[in-house]
């Protein structure tokens, strides 16, 4: 039987329509594993990064406090012994263990899993707070017993549902408040309802959220001055403006309502090429710091223990992520900056390492101050938690 021309032609579309269709779903997986800064790092963890793999000041060593910790993100101090652990990818919670006190944890318990991103945890009076997206969960009297954790309970589920941006990192101010940013629903955008773009403070005994700081992209990391009381926050520049440009910031609240400049203008008063429409950069209120371009750095907290020297005292030690859209990647690090009279004097490399001839072994996602005066580094890329402790080097 002779064949049909336009059989084959139609034939032949179909089966290149399809190797096209894959081809473009594989394309975009690999891009949205890119952009979710490793979500799939999260899931499989990778072997990471040996201590003697990365570099410190000299004093300073660094061991691995938990293995095991699938896609760890925000930290949080709970009963003696105890570090709150979120994450993303994993959807799950967990409480990381040292019963025994040898700096080393014993056991990692899961007390929740199957929700959305549960990046952000807080703990307060006995309770865990975390953060899922739109919703603000509570676990009761958490501590009581980590095997049988109790259910989580709904504070509010009064936060926009997106997911682009939607993880979230919280924690209790002086008021006693719960901070909660709200990330942009896009690369960059005018905020399409009131609660986006912003930090807020919440209630928990009424769950309402109240914005305190507007025009700011993606905040995941803030805490608050030991002194003055005030909010510094971290906040992710655009992307697409090229390599060098815009920069991510270390930003410094003073007074509620203060617009930080996004969509607007970036950075140092850069205008924004497409969503600037003739707003005067100088009518926002500046980066304290402009910290490297696409560096993504998110959880951050001020050094508030003794046992780092005095050069450390006071300052701030900022998770920096990584780039995912940059030429020749930078971040991958724990970085630092100097407070000095309320300004942002320095801002220097600490712990690297994580990103050698362009392999990664490591994502730092948060840091956290402990009792004894060590910092913490969470890595959601190889699902690990490190211990950077310091010993006064023999002159």
């Amino acid at each position: 039987m002779a064949s049909n021309p336009a059989s084959k032609s139609r034939r032949w579309s179909w089966l290149t329509h399809g190797r096209l269709l894959r081809l473009a779903i594989v394309v975009t997986a690999l891009v949205a594993g890119g952009y979710y800064g490793g979500f799939f790092s999260g899931v499989l963890p990778t072997a990471g990064a040996d201590p003697e793999a990365i570099t410190l000041p000299p004093g300073f060593e660094v061991s691995i406090y938990a293995r095991d910790v699938p896609s760890a993100r925000q930290m949080a101090l709970g009963p003696a012994g105890i570090v709150f652990v979120g994450s993303r990818s994993a959807g799950k919670v967990y409480a990381v263990v040292d019963r025994d006190g040898d700096q080393r944890a014993d056991a990692v318990h899961v007390l929740a899993s199957g929700l959305s991103m549960p990046s952000g945890v807080a703990f307060r009076d006995g309770d865990l707070y975390v953060a899922a997206v739109n919703r603000v969960l509570r676990l009761r009297n958490v501590g009581r017993d980590l095997s049988h954790p109790p259910t989580p309970e709904v504070v509010t589920a009064s936060y926009p549902a997106d997911t682009h941006h939607g993880w979230k990192f919280i924690a209790f101010g002086p008021d006693g408040k719960l901070y909660v940013p709200v990330g942009a629903p896009c690369n960059v955008c005018e905020p399409p309802g009131p609660l986006y773009e912003t930090i807020t403070r919440l209630d928990v005994a009424s769950g309402q959220p109240e914005v305190v700081a507007r025009g700011v992209r993606n905040s995941v990391g803030f805490d608050f001055h030991p002194e003055t009381r005030e909010l510094w926050f971290t906040d992710n520049g655009r992307d697409w403006l090229g390599d060098e440009q815009p920069p991510d910031e270390l930003n410094h609240l003073t007074r509620p309502g203060e617009h930080f400049g996004f969509p607007y203008c970036h950075g140092h008063g850069l205008p924004d090429p497409e969503h600037n429409k003739g707003h005067p950069c100088g009518q926002f209120t500046a980066p304290a710091r402009a910290i490297g371009p696409h560096v993504a750095a998110i959880g951050m907290r001020f050094y508030t223990a003794t046992l780092f020297p005095e050069h450390y005292r006071g300052g701030i030690f900022i998770a920096e992520h990584g780039s995912w859209n940059r030429s020749t990647p930078i971040g991958y690090r724990v970085s630092f900056v100097k407070i000095e009279g309320g300004r942002a004097t320095s801002y220097e490399t600490f712990a690297a390492g994580w990103l050698k001839n362009g392999a990664v072994s490591g994502r730092p996602a948060d840091v956290l101050v402990m009792p004894d005066g060590a910092l913490l580094v969470s890595d959601d890329h190889a699902g690990r938690i490190y211990r950077i402790t310091y010993t006064k080097p023999a002159s």
